[in-house]
């Protein structure tokens, strides 16, 4: 959720999220961070803009 705090007008893959620092890049990591972002689009929190792309939900 950082990545999208500090840049809310950026859409973002979940690769891409992955490959920030600290973040491993496995495929099963980045499996479980595309289910996570699935969850938060149900949420409210975040939108999906295209496919396998998500931004921060604007009120």
């Amino acid at each position: 959720m950082n990545a999208f705090k500090q840049l809310p007008d950026q859409a973002f893959r979940a690769r891409e999220l992955n490959g920030l620092p600290s973040m491993p890049t496995d495929e099963a990591t980045v499996n479980i961070t595309r289910s996570r972002l699935g969850r938060l689009i149900r949420q409210g929190f975040l939108t999906q803009p295209g496919r396998g792309r998500y931004r921060k939900r604007t009120c």
